[in-house]
């Protein structure tokens, strides 16, 4: 009975199995996209931020700027992706099982990968960027 089960579930099990690898793989091309948007977005202002330097603004305010802006950005993208997620689920409501097409537990484990993905996008070329030298900055 089981080898009968397998075979008749086969093709349904290597559905879910492709388009959960296929899921899981954008998911990390967006996160990865996001990333690359955000890092060009603020190396693009290394010679503000070196601005700030020399006149004398602290580290901290600087890095809380720019992951302010850069959050402002993801909420709105976010925002979209989510109603859009939402009312596109109509679309693919008969192909799951087991599951609702706005089911918490995936959109804000999508939600929470892609913000901690824009944290460190902001994050990591933000500190790189109030290390450099006044100086060096405003050459560039």
């Amino acid at each position: 009975m089981d080898s009968q089960l397998a075979t008749k579930l086969a093709t349904q099990r290597l559905s879910v199995i492709l388009v959960s690898l296929f899921s899981v793989l954008a998911l990390i091309l967006a996160a990865v996209g996001l990333y690359g948007v955000l890092a060009y977005s603020i190396a693009q202002r290394t010679r503000e931020i070196g601005i700030r330097i020399a006149l004398g603004a602290q580290s901290q305010n600087i890095l809380g700027s720019i992951i302010r802006q850069g959050f402002k950005i993801v909420g709105v993208g976010l925002a979209i992706g989510m109603a859009g997620a939402i009312g596109l689920t109509r679309l693919i409501q008969s192909m799951l099982y087991g599951v609702s097409g706005t089911d918490p537990v995936a959109l804000l484990t999508a939600v929470g990968i892609l913000g901690l993905a824009a944290f460190l996008a902001c994050l990591v070329p933000a500190l790189r960027a109030t290390r450099i030298d006044p100086i060096t900055a405003l050459r560039e």
